[in-house]
């Protein structure tokens, strides 16, 4: 970790880090880390760092179970600051928002915003987040598992039959079938995504291609 000594901490040892989502890019946290807690955070996968209030390394998530697992560890041109890409499990904040920044400026007040799962967009990439880390621990009972342990096959009998149902209700021209059934049609292309490997961000890609 010959890196580290490169670093500019400030006068207490301290360097800002912020956490980022991974996948869809939203800001979540900011806090600090020290030299110890990036060679823990490096170390173990998950974020862990330095508490200003109580002068300690706390694991995001060691006792929420709102984990981060690391990514990617950026460091920025200065050397002074750190991004972590990461793969949050729950809600980045203690107010329950899934990130931090929930509040925006706008004509000079601050409003509250959804973030993660409440962010409209936002909602495919939290489902794909939890996908994944469905795959990397496995969890008793999971229907995300049970695909997998399935295969391929599998999902794609299930993308077709969410597929007819979405067919099915739109025929019927009830509103609330058509929602629910394109929900589960989402979930299912998104479990076929990680299983091929892409992300929703490689569609959005294409679809950009296509766009006139």
């Amino acid at each position: 970790m010959e890196f580290i000594k490169d670093l500019k901490f400030d006068e207490k040892g301290l360097i800002p880090a912020v956490a980022q989502d991974a996948v869809s890019g939203e800001i979540l946290m900011l806090a600090y880390m020290n030299e110890e807690s990036i060679k823990q955070t490096i170390e173990t996968g998950h974020a862990v760092y330095f508490s200003r209030s109580r002068q300690e390394l706390w694991e995001k998530g060691a006792t929420s179970g709102n984990i981060q697992n690391v990514v990617d560890m950026y460091v920025d041109c200065d050397r002074d600051a750190i991004v972590l890409k990461v793969n949050q499990t729950g809600n980045a904040c203690h107010t329950n928002n899934h990130s931090c920044f929930f509040r925006k400026v706008a004509n000079g007040k601050l409003i509250e915003i959804p973030t993660g799962l409440a962010a409209r967009p936002g909602i495919l990439y939290d489902v794909y987040n939890v996908i994944v880390d469905r795959v990397k621990n496995p969890k008793e009972g999971s229907y995300t598992n049970y695909l997998f342990e399935k295969g391929i096959d599998k999902m794609l009998k299930k993308v077709g039959e969410e597929a007819a149902e979405v067919i099915i209700a739109s025929k019927n021209y009830v509103k609330s079938e058509v929602q629910y059934e394109t929900a589960d049609l989402l979930y299912h292309l998104s479990v076929v995504l990680v299983e091929q490997g892409l992300t929703w961000d490689d569609i959005f890609i294409e679809l950009q291609k296509r766009y006139k």
